[in-house]
């Protein structure tokens, strides 16, 4: 058991600002939490606040200086060595406050890691995974070029769809994630398009329910997003086009949309992208900014949730969609940090991050500046030090 004190820091519980505080933390062989918060200390001239939860990323992609392609990295690289690549990605995030993250296209090379970190294997934030159930020629399946014949699992027809949820459960999935509409970055399909059957997604999203398995929807358009709604997922991913029928709709469910605003600017604007992929992100993003804030007003709730893939979003880079975030949906200061920990906490089923508190895990940035009274001021080259289960796993404590 290791014992750590953070003296004379302003704090900012993941709720509300708690003033000059001094905080204990304890970590044990692979867990630490906050012992106490004490109202005293004298002004370092730093703050406290829990550590970023990013609720959308892709941890396997080249984390290497060495140039390749996006799609196919994957296709050449062995799993083991994408193991690294991944577990250097998770660290980057770390060292950017980052210190929880759902992979949502998992399989057991993001098992695996996961498993490393949470035993103590290896340093990193902690990990969710969630298993991709796609269906053939669906979004998933059509970032494999057709002429690859060594392809991820896809399910056709609803039995098939209930085998591949169990094959995920059975692998150490913490959830699952469908496609209810077509992507921007899979070759030859258009955003419109449907991705599965009524009855097929019944039966993915009733068989994770049945496991204790979360389901997240990717969902670009209008239709995406109802289908999602109809067969009751529990988040939305991007919902880049979101009219007010849909806003209300997914107010009226209480479930997230993590916006990944970042991703969708920069595949439009034609960087890491070819032509088919710019276009039709430029096409999804061009009403994307008005909608999504009047779906602020109609009571939707957005996350934390950048799509980083280390290609087109670099790990790290969670600080700079928070303030994107701040910006685009015209939150403040402190709404904008609660999407980015407490809110995407409650996404991903962990109410007990996200937030500081005696006996709740020691997840924590300390920084300069005061990002609840100014987002402009959450900003990785304000990061003094970095604490994920009460270690200190980047940067140095004040004192």
């Amino acid at each position: 058991m290791t014992t750590i004190t953070i003296e004379g820091v302003q704090l900012w519980d993941g709720t509300a600002a708690r003033g000059l505080s001094t905080l204990t933390v304890t970590a044990g062989a692979t867990e630490g939490v906050v012992e106490s918060i004490a109202q005293a200390g004298v002004d370092s001239g730093l703050s406290v606040i829990p550590g970023l939860i990013d609720t959308h990323v892709h941890l396997i992609g080249n984390a290497s200086a060495t140039p390749s392609g996006f799609l196919t990295w994957p296709l050449v690289t062995r799993p083991e060595e994408r193991v690294l690549h991944g577990l250097a990605h998770a660290r980057r995030a770390l060292a950017g406050g980052v210190t929880t993250l759902r992979d949502l296209s998992a399989d057991d090379i993001q098992f695996s890691l996961r498993r490393g970190l949470d035993a103590g294997v290896v340093e990193g934030p902690r990990v969710l995974a969630h298993g991709m159930v796609s269906m053939t020629g669906g979004h998933g399946d059509l970032f494999t070029p057709p002429a690859v014949e060594t392809r991820g699992p896809v399910a056709d027809g609803p039995d098939a769809c209930r085998a591949l949820v169990r094959h995920w459960a059975r692998a150490g999935a913490d959830g699952i994630k469908i496609a209810t509409s077509g992507g921007v970055l899979s070759v030859g399909d258009k955003a419109a398009w449907r991705n599965h059957t009524g009855e097929e997604i019944a039966a993915i999203v009733d068989e994770a329910h049945a496991l204790g398995m979360r389901v997240a929807a990717h969902a670009h358009t209008p239709e995406g997003v109802d289908i999602a709604l109809d067969h009751g997922v529990d988040s939305i991913e991007h919902a880049t086009v979101l009219p007010e029928a849909q806003a209300r709709r997914i107010a009226a469910a209480g479930i997230t949309v993590a916006p990944t605003l970042l991703i969708n600017d920069r595949i439009a604007q034609g960087v890491g992208a070819n032509e088919e992929q710019a276009g039709k992100a430029q096409e999804l993003v061009a009403s994307r900014d008005a909608l999504l804030r009047a779906a602020v007003g109609l009571g939707v709730e957005f996350v934390l949730g950048t799509d980083a893939n280390g290609f087109h979003v670099e790990f790290g880079e969670q600080m700079t969609e928070v303030r994107e975030m701040a910006r685009i949906l015209g939150y403040g200061p402190e709404r904008a940090l609660q999407a980015a920990t407490v809110r995407a906490a409650r996404t991903i089923g962990r109410d007990d991050l996200g937030r500081l508190e005696p006996g709740l895990p020691a997840d924590l940035v300390v920084l300069r500046g005061r990002p609840w009274e100014s987002i402009d001021d959450l900003r990785v080259e304000n990061i003094v030090a970095v604490v994920s289960r009460g270690r200190l796993v980047h940067g140095r404590l004040p004192g």
